[in-house]
């Protein structure tokens, strides 16, 4: 898997506080262009986000679903946005010192990016990760000032 950190200037109870209400995803997951609904539950085990991923009027609606949850720790996630696939990521959470490291973990697990060779996936997953962490950050650290 593809693993990326980034501290971010919040408690872990503010950072879960955004991960928790999912009709913010589309803010800071790149490639997540809308959200068409959110499930009632999320992030509940088994609860989903119905997003639309891509540029209109290239969208692809599709969901992400919650396969594991530790809340303020951990998320698990399957995420999907065909044709291109799926993948899982890993977000954990670990106070340090006055700030949250976050960390996200990501690799496909079925579809045409399974066929692209591990080193060239995690390049591209690194950078996709660097930019969701920042913006991440940015709308966490915004709701704390």
């Amino acid at each position: 898997m593809s693993t990326r950190s980034r501290p971010i200037a919040a408690t872990p109870d503010q950072v879960w506080s955004v991960l928790a209400d999912g009709w913010l995803y589309p803010l800071f997951v790149v490639g997540a262009s809308r959200m068409r609904e959110v499930d009632d539950d999320w992030p509940a085990v088994g609860s989903r986000l119905h997003h639309s991923v891509g540029t209109w009027p290239l969208l692809i609606d599709d969901t992400t679903e919650v396969l594991e949850v530790e809340p303020g720790r951990r998320l698990v996630l399957q995420a999907r946005g065909w044709p291109a696939g799926e993948a899982t990521v890993e977000l954990t959470l670990q106070e340090t010192g006055g700030s949250t490291l976050v960390t996200i973990k990501e690799d496909a697990t079925a579809g045409p990016g399974v066929l692209v060779p591990k080193p060239l996936r995690d390049v591209q997953l690194n950078l996709r990760n660097a930019e969701t962490l920042q913006r991440l950050a940015y709308v966490v650290e915004g709701r704390t000032q």
